[in-house]
This record gives structure tokens, sequence and C-alpha cells, in this order.
């Protein structure tokens, strides 16, 4: 079986090698160029691709007419999208026989679009996993081939979650290649009215709101930890990035009578009290400033009655 693959990530990385160790053929491999103001924390599919001696381009825009003469030349009998970042045109679909197919990574048809690990981090789901179907001119809507579940264990950030939710991936292509290239897919149906659709995710939409209860400004910190931007917080004009944090499991440490939702430190802790009264312990503060460096309880405290006698001046 031949192949063209779009893929980028870690799970373009990973799937890559599964089609590789399976026997595919894989004829191309077009991914995208690193962006200038990206984190590059993941694994690059076109030193993949050299490594396994495939051919491949960078192909930014899948409806450059380039592009799709590329891939017609490279006779496909299917297409692999494997965290692509773009939608590919029905007409590029079109050109391999036996069909086209996307990893994604969440159960779908839960949290189909942008982001998938990230938002059921936010939302607090328990779980999640990878899925492969196939592609459609509307995103993550065909038919499902094989998905594999994994736990959201409560102190899970997203980039955990997405170090399991790439084993699944390569765990699901895995063990549904045998049948695919045997021509015996047994589709599963991907229910869209049972599911859900979600947009992709700005740095800004990661601003906490010390108003909301513990657990949801626990959710957004887990949701969006580094290697992601991170939860932030303004104290001034001053940026503060809170890289990791805990819910207590025992005893809190006490605040002042009438404190305010926000940053404090207590009891030798930074801690952020959220609009129930409850709080979170920030294991990590980073002060946003070119480059981020770590904030010590002391230089925060320091920080906080300099910004409050400021702000009562």
């Amino acid at each position: 079986m031949r192949a063209v693959v779009f893929a980028y990530h870690n799970v373009g990385d990973r799937c890559l090698r599964v089609l590789h160790a399976r026997g595919v053929e894989v004829a191309l491999v077009v991914t995208h160029r690193d962006r200038p103001d990206e984190n590059i924390w993941f694994r690059r599919v076109a030193d993949t691709a050299a490594e396994l001696g495939v051919p491949f381009i960078y192909g930014e825009d899948p409806a450059d007419p380039a592009l799709a003469e590329a891939v017609a030349a490279a006779r496909p009998d299917m297409i692999f999208s494997f965290y692509y970042r773009a939608m590919i045109p029905a007409a590029v679909l079109a050109l391999a026989p036996r069909g086209a197919f996307n990893m994604h990574g969440s159960l779908l048809p839960k949290y189909r679009g942008r982001v998938p690990v990230n938002w059921a981090v936010l939302r607090g789901e328990t779980e999640t996993g990878a899925t492969l179907h196939a592609m459609e001119a509307k995103p993550d809507a065909g038919y499902i081939v094989d998905q594999t579940a994994v736990p959201i264990l409560p102190d899970d950030t997203a980039g955990e979650v997405f170090e399991k939710v790439t084993v699944a991936a390569e765990q699901t292509l895995w063990r549904a290649l045998p049948a695919m290239m045997a021509g015996n897919i047994v589709p599963l149906p991907n229910r869209l009215a049972e599911g859900s659709y979600f947009s992709g995710r700005r740095p800004e939409d990661g601003r906490i709101d010390w108003q909301q209860d513990a657990a949801r400004v626990y959710d957004l910190v887990r949701a969006v930890a580094p290697p992601y931007p991170g939860a932030f917080t303004d104290i001034g004009a001053r940026r503060f990035v809170v890289a990791q944090a805990r819910r207590p499991h025992g005893a809190a440490p006490a605040l002042p009578a009438g404190a305010r939702p926000g940053l404090h430190v207590a009891g030798g802790q930074i801690v952020g009290l959220c609009g129930d009264g409850e709080v979170i312990l920030i294991r990590e503060l980073l002060d946003a400033g070119a480059p981020a460096q770590a904030v010590s309880p002391d230089a925060l405290s320091t920080f906080l009655t300099a910004s409050s006698k400021e702000e009562h001046r």
C-alpha cells in the first residue's frame, strides 16, 4: 500500500514510524515549517522523514495547486493526516482511491476541532484519547476506524495528557493498519449530535479569573501549563505565569480575614485565593518578563506590599 502523509508534531512523528514499521510505502510526507513565534518542544516530522528516507515537502497551504500535483504524482492508495494543521481540500482527499484518514486527539465525537487535549483538561474531563477516522469536508466528521482511551488524572497537565494521547494514537494506528491494508475496514458511527466542537485557543484565554471557584482555576492552570503558554495573572503592569500548581490535600495555609481573590503569600508559600474561598498552591510562579524568571515567596511578598502601597496613594 502506498500512502501520502500530512503530518506534524509528536503524533506525526510516531504515526509515521508506525506506517514505516507496518510496511506501508510512504511515497510523500507533507509537513509544516517551524513558526518563529512557536515554542518547539516537540519532534519535527521533517527530521523523521529524513531519518526514514522518505521524501518530504513543506506545505503550508493545502489548497495550493502545486501541492495537489505533488500528491497526485505520488499515486497514493491512502492519505493520512497526523496533526497536520490545516483542513485538506476534498479534491486532494479524492486522490486516494482507498480513502483518507485522520488521527484526532479525542474520543470522537467529543471534542471535535482544535486543541482537543487542552479543552478536555480545561473542562475537567477524566478521560480522553485518540481516534482514527475517515476525513470529510467537515472537520472530524467521518466514520470512526478505531479509538483508544486514556485517563486524565486529577493533577495531570495538558502536556502530560498529550504524551498519553500520543501513545494512544500510535496504538490505535498499529492495531487498525492490518485491516486497513487488507481492505477490511469496519466503519463505526461518528454521531456528531452526541459530541461537541471547539475552536482554537489564544494566549489571552489563559488569563486567570480569581473570582471563579478553585476547581475551574486549577483546571485552567493544568490546561495551559508549560510547554503551552501558561495561565497568567496581572498585578498592576506586571504579569505572572502560574507554571505549576496543586490543590491542597490537607489543611490550606491560613489567609488574613478579608483577603481578596488573587495571589498571596501565606505560611511561606505562594497561594492563589479563588472566588469560592478555596486556594490553590502555586508550586512555580514565573515573572513573565523576558526571559521568564522564577519568583520566590519572599520576592512576591515584597512586590505585593509595594503594589498595595502604590494602590493606596
